[in-house]
This record gives structure tokens, sequence and C-alpha cells, in this order.
């Protein structure tokens, strides 16, 4: 019984974040909604998905919690984490594509290694080097995208105002001491169903 309610509280601390998603974007709070490109609306909605999800994936596992981060942009959904076997990976593929309102799932799983502190600091240089250049690259807007480094991959999310932006966000990346590849998740502001006028 105490579990059950403990569970619940957790839950609703959890969902009660939709509205805090909206007005502060999918992007991180303190993030200004007039830097988004996404209507108001399309945040909304992308929150709303975002929480559902997350809330889905801890009711599965509460580990899930810790170890599986998503984004939701324009109704494309974007996994990242860790999870223990492929037959995970392919279980919370199948609970993205069930959201509601879900036009696309990437999912960028990996399956966990024994943990090796050396790589995981290096990933967090790596991570911290390119969120420095794109802030202080003027034809970049560094607040619209989520970087996640993985065995020295990079992944970069987020919406872009032009290819060249894009472009822009690969050549930084690439640029990076010991980077072994970049995987873009970037959509054009042109591509949203509904965007600011």
């Amino acid at each position: 019984m105490k579990n059950s309610l403990t569970f619940k509280l957790i839950l609703l601390f959890f969902l009660s974040g939709c509205i805090g998603a909206s007005t502060s974007g999918v992007f991180g709070t303190g993030v200004s909604i007039a830097l988004d490109p996404r209507s108001l609306g399309t945040q909304i909605d992308d929150g709303i998905m975002d929480k559902s999800l997350d809330a889905k994936l801890l009711a599965t596992n509460k580990n899930y919690l810790l170890d599986v981060k998503t984004k939701v942009l324009d109704g494309r959904i974007i996994i990242t984490g860790t999870v223990d076997t492929p037959e995970e990976k392919l279980k919370i593929t199948k609970l993205a594509w069930e959201t509601k309102g879900a036009r696309s799932v990437k999912n960028d799983l990996k399956i966990k290694e024994e943990f090796n502190f050396q790589q995981s600091a290096k990933d967090v240089l790596i991570t911290s080097q390119l969120r420095s250049a794109m802030i202080f690259n003027k034809q970049i807007k560094a607040v619209n995208y989520n970087i996640d480094t993985y065995k020295k991959v990079i992944y970069v999310y987020g919406i872009a105002h032009s290819e060249e932006e894009k472009k822009e966000i690969f050549n930084e990346a690439k640029s990076i001491l010991d980077v072994e590849d970049v995987i873009l998740s970037i959509f054009l502001v042109n591509d949203l169903r509904v965007k600011k006028d």
C-alpha cells in the first residue's frame, strides 16, 4: 500500500511538470518560448507527449527515469540513454509509437556495458566543447539544441533555422578532437507542421 502511494505521488509530481515544460520549451528550463520556432500549441502538444511517454516508461521500469531520456519535437520522438537488453530497446520503441500524436520515433538507446569512468569523462568533455563552440558561433542558435555524447559519438537534437545552420553544427562537432561520429536529428523550421508567423 505504501509503495503504491509513493509511486502515485512520484507519478503525479512527474506529470505536474506538463505546464512548466510548455512554458520553458522542450529544450530545458529557462529557455524563452520566443526562441523556439514552433507554435505555442505545438510546444504544448510536444510537452504533453513527452510527459506521457515518460510516465509510461516510469510505470514500466523505475530505472528508466534515470537511464532513458526522451525528446519530442513536432510530434517526432527521439530516445537516448542506456538499457540492459535489446528486448528493452524494442519495448521502449513500441511504447513511443503508442504515444498519441507520435509522427516518428528515433531510438538511439545503447545497450549497457561495464561503466568506464575515463570514457564517461571524455564524453562529458566532448559535449562541453561542442556546447561552447555552438554558443560562440554566431550562425548557430545554441538554445535550440540538445547534445548527448556516448562513446565519442555525438548526438545533436533540435530545430535549425536553415540548412546552413545545420551544416555549421555538423562542422563544429566534427572538428572536436577524438569524435568518432556525429549523428544529427535536426529538423528545419520549414519542415515543422505549425510554426510561428
